[in-house]
């Protein structure tokens, strides 16, 4: 279906259809995504602050075939926040929707509006002495309803799940105007088919999530963190095994880290305090929550103890106090951002079956160092067999010199993916970046069933056109 673009007339009727404030010129922060590889479009963007204005908005756009680009913190790093080309559309922001309309604490759940960002709903939870377990790098920007579209990840996946398991129901507006109000707060309801999932991690191509009941859990009585050197991936998932066989559910996060990425942030960030003097090929952060009774240092150092004994740790080190965590923890959070200063050829987010891992990493750092003397950061959630799996120019070198490089190696990486029965996409989403990965290597049926979903949820096309699907 051919869409049209968003003519003044059509701004007109949106103005004279909506509250003043609810309308606003299109900004550059809604135009940018944060890789800068794609600047969107816009004739105007719309925010508005209830699933009624959501309805009236899409609605009108889809009367008159205009594309809607919903846009919630701007964070996404596979461009499904921007269309750059194809007729005019409009962005719908959800910022204005950042109400939490209930916890209930002795249920442990919470009802939010898709504009609520995240640290907020950190804060909100917090307050009711509750935990809402989603973190990501971005949490001080990226909303609710950019997490459940994208069914993001981030580090607490190993025990918490992504987005998509800390969620119950969902309020969505559909592209003609309808809203589904599906705001349950029950763990238990098998009536008919569960539609819920349909729009977590559609990238906003199927409806606009308005808001969410979402899971929260009991705050762990104590917190630890430490850092353990291992000598190789394989190492790292023996250590995992072992954490997991003496804390069960208590291990919450688990990042395998490169030194590589270590390097990247002594150039860059020569104040931040480095873990290790010397630093190692590779080591792992562990983060735990204990139930009350369980002292969190202790178990960590029994786990330490148990993994030199058999070989697998050879150093390590526990938080000492919550300012020491704090410090660990700024360590890994802090890699990508120090990927973005270095500037990668390409970067991968891939996931494979945890026994996999070790043949991944080796496997395919054989594959880059035959295109160049390049240099490997490779880090991320290896609890869950998610890694953030970067290459960059040799010291001195740009990435903007390797052209042709970085389409042959981000094939080569995501065809060994591929054969190792893994995800090229493991938590960012497919957005228009990785549309034709997904045509590569989706399955056939996979494909011309989520091809029928798109044409009977939006006939016109009008949800984030070029998203997800060509």
């Amino acid at each position: 279906m051919t869409l049209n673009a968003a003519t003044p007339a059509f701004v007109q009727d949106l103005k004279n259809a909506l509250p003043e404030k609810a309308l606003r010129d299109p900004e550059p922060r809604y135009l940018e995504e944060p890789r800068g590889a794609w600047t969107g479009q816009a004739a105007a963007v719309v925010t508005p602050d209830s699933a009624e204005q959501v309805a009236t908005v899409l609605r009108m756009a889809n009367a008159a075939r205009v594309g809607v680009v919903p846009y919630g913190g701007g964070t996404g790093l596979v461009g499904a926040q921007v269309m750059p080309d194809g007729p005019m559309p409009i962005v719908l922001s959800l910022e204005r929707m950042n109400r939490v309309r209930g916890i209930y604490p002795t249920e442990n759940i919470m009802i939010a509006e898709a504009g609520v960002i995240l640290q907020d709903l950190h804060s909100a939870a917090e307050a009711a002495d509750r935990l809402f377990p989603l973190s990501i790098a971005a949490k001080g920007t990226a909303r609710i309803g950019g997490n459940l579209s994208t069914n993001a990840g981030g580090v607490n996946v190993l025990r918490y799940g992504n987005t998509r398991e800390l969620c119950l129901g969902l309020e969505v507006v559909l592209p003609d105007g309808r809203i589904m109000n599906n705001l349950s707060r029950l763990r238990k309801d098998n009536t008919g088919y569960d539609l819920r999932d349909l729009f977590i991690g559609a990238e906003g191509t199927l409806g606009v999530i308005t808001a969410a009941s979402l899971k929260l859990s009991p705050r762990p009585a104590g917190e630890g963190t430490a850092l353990m050197v291992v000598d190789s991936p394989e190492s790292a998932l023996k250590l995992l095994a072992l954490a997991r066989d003496l804390m069960g559910e208590g291990v919450s996060a688990f990042e395998l880290i490169y030194r590589t990425g270590l390097e990247f942030l002594r150039e860059y960030f020569p104040e931040m305090r480095q873990p290790f003097e010397e630093l190692p090929e590779w080591f792992v952060l562990i983060d735990v929550g204990l139930a009350r009774g369980l002292v969190p240092s202790d178990a960590l150092e029994a786990l330490f103890v148990a993994a030199f004994d058999q070989g697998i740790v050879s150093d390590g080190v526990i938080a000492q106090s919550e300012a020491q965590r704090t410090e660990f923890w700024e360590v890994r959070e802090q890699l990508p951002e120090g990927n973005r200063r270095v500037g990668a050829i390409c970067s991968h987010d891939i996931s494979v079956p945890l026994g996999s891992v070790p043949e991944f990493i080796a496997r395919g750092n054989e594959l880059v160092q035959k295109s160049g003397d390049f240099r490997i950061n490779c880090f991320g959630h290896l609890g869950d067999g998610n890694l953030h799996y970067n290459v960059f120019p040799p010291a001195g070198g740009h990435k903007s010199d390797y052209p042709q490089q970085k389409e042959q190696i981000s094939r080569q990486v995501h065809d060994l993916v591929h054969e190792l029965g893994g995800s090229f996409s493991a938590e960012h989403g497919v957005g228009r970046l990785k549309v034709d990965d997904l045509e590569r290597y989706g399955d056939p049926v996979k494909l011309d069933l989520m091809r029928g979903l798109k044409a009977f949820f939006d006939p016109n096309g009008i949800m984030n056109p070029g998203a997800v699907l060509r």
